[in-house]
């Protein structure tokens, strides 16, 4: 039965809470790529194997996504603000840990527990939102805020690790999290509220474990496939996890209290909306990556350097998720999605458009990526208000964790997909033009990457190095090209599935709560 109350509007309180929220919410998103500048200190330091550097980056990332709808839905039953500081604890402890690690086995050990801490806070900040904003206009601009502060953390990382490794050991990168940490548990009891489920559902174990034993070897498999080529053991992964993918799906079928509400999937407009989110993350990552090696491999930017300018499309990003709650209040949120998807998908036939010797490279760059992340971030922001606002409130942890999910294992295919479009072009342009006097192995690293064509120039003369590269830089941009235009038409497709799944049918959607 719906209810015909007008929801009671946030105060100063709740918009100083969300101001807290957004601590974890930035600290979790930027331990994503704070190691990126870290890598050789670490390695200096700690002497990892291959596989342990390998690991070191990504356990991390691997424990959040095969989490989040676990502990969404512990959240829900212990109480968010609980699971929050339960987790705030946790993750400035593993910050403690990594920090002062003296082995390569004990950070990965500090990053997996990383990871555990971080799949407890992401759904907790969302579902608190949920609770704290129930006047729709309110909580959409709560939602957009969450969203830009989400996609700054990833974007600004690597900055913050840069300046501190300026002064300071890698360890510094992981201190940083403490004082935010500390922060949360002084000010969390006197200004977030206690929510929980009323229903008190059991969290069953099984699916939990299932859940895990799914999302991880899905995203090492599509990961390792994505960077290192056809290998049978990632291969194996993938399908194995895909295989228990699907008995974590049976199994949500048969529980009267499931993980994954699988029959509120199937209803067009909340499935539908998750599945929207799913390519949004996908495509966005197509961006960063094509952005990121485009100003460090063909620029020729420092990784730092790179960064900074890699922020830049924020400034629209941070505008560009308020006016798309505006708009969807009077167009409709269906529209003014696919229209961020359109507006993206422009972005891609911009990016698509540089040209070493034509206008400025970097300006068209900075346009078009920024026509991407506003278009995909507004997109993100109305699916996060939009599932979490017609969600049960006893389910609000669960929906939250599952949003999440979708974000994590949408930008896994993302990357693995169109890096694979990327590297199959770039490999068929450059092939031609390598010189015959390069080593068997420097010519496979070469027609691989444009990283590893730098390496190999390193090998030969100057002029013939000179040369090599001038044809991998040419190579990489065609296949950043077609990668821009795979791009564009996933995203145009994706259009067309928001306005058939998503159309409204002039009648209130809000009657789950």
């Amino acid at each position: 039965m719906m209810s015909t109350a007008t929801p009671a509007a946030a105060g100063r309180k709740e918009w100083i809470a969300l101001c807290i929220l957004c601590l974890p919410l930035m600290v979790v998103s930027m331990d994503v790529s704070i190691l990126f500048f870290a890598a050789p200190a670490i390695a200096d330091d700690l002497l990892p194997t291959a596989t342990e550097q390998l690991w070191i980056f990504d356990v991390y990332g691997f424990i959040l996504a095969g989490l989040l709808l676990t502990m969404g839905a512990v959240g829900d039953r212990i109480g968010r603000r609980r699971l929050l500081m339960i987790g705030s604890v946790g993750f400035a402890l593993s910050s403690l840990l990594a920090a002062y690690a003296q082995t390569a086995e004990t950070l990965i050990l500090a990053r997996a527990i990383l990871g555990i801490a971080g799949s407890t806070l992401m759904p907790s900040t969302l579902a608190l939102v949920r609770t704290m904003f129930q006047d729709p206009a309110q909580r959409m601009k709560a939602m957009a805020i969450w969203s830009a502060v989400m996609a700054g953390g990833v974007t600004i990382g690597p900055i913050i690790g840069g300046l501190l490794l300026d002064s300071f050991s890698w360890g510094s990168v992981f201190l940083i999290n403490i004082p935010a940490m500390a922060l949360l548990l002084i000010i969390a009891p006197f200004l977030l509220p206690e929510s929980r489920s009323t229903a008190q559902s059991r969290v069953d174990v099984f699916s939990s474990i299932l859940d895990l034993a799914a999302i991880l070897p899905v995203t090492y498999g599509v990961k390792t496939l994505a960077e290192e080529g056809w290998a049978i053991l990632p291969a194996a992964l993938l399908a194995a996890g895909l295989l228990v993918g699907v008995l974590f799906v049976r199994r949500q079928w048969t529980l009267p209290n499931p993980l994954l509400d699988i029959r509120a999937l199937m209803e067009r407009r909340i499935g539908g909306s998750i599945l929207v989110n799913f390519i949004a993350a996908f495509t966005l990552m197509a961006s960063s990556l094509i952005c990121t090696q485009f100003l460090q491999s063909v620029l020729g930017y420092s990784p730092f350097v790179a960064s900074l300018w890699s922020v830049a499309p924020s400034i629209v990003v941070a505008a560009a998720a308020p006016i798309a709650g505006k708009l969807s209040q009077t167009c409709g949120r269906p529209r003014v999605m696919a229209g961020g998807f359109v507006l993206s998908a422009v972005g891609f036939g911009v990016l698509s458009q540089i040209r070493l010797e034509g206008f400025s490279p970097l300006v068209v760059l900075l346009i078009g990526a920024g026509l991407v992340a506003a278009g995909i971030v507004s997109v993100m922001t109305l699916v996060t208000d939009y599932v979490v606002g017609v969600a049960p409130a006893d389910r609000a942890g669960a929906v939250g964790g599952l949003i999440e999910t979708s974000n994590e294992l949408g930008g896994a295919f993302g990357i693995a997909i169109l890096g694979c479009v990327l590297a199959a072009v770039y490999r068929h342009a450059v092939t031609p033009f390598l010189p015959t006097e390069l080593a068997p192995e420097a010519a496979r690293a070469a027609g691989q990457t444009i990283a590893g064509a730098s390496a190999a120039a390193r090998l030969l003369p100057t002029e013939a190095a000179a040369q090599m590269m001038k044809a991998s830089r040419e190579a990489f941009i065609t296949a950043m090209h077609a990668t821009c235009i795979v791009s564009a038409v996933i995203l145009l497709l994706a259009t067309a599935v928001t306005v058939i799944l998503l159309r409204d049918k002039k009648k209130a959607v809000s009657t789950a709560a």
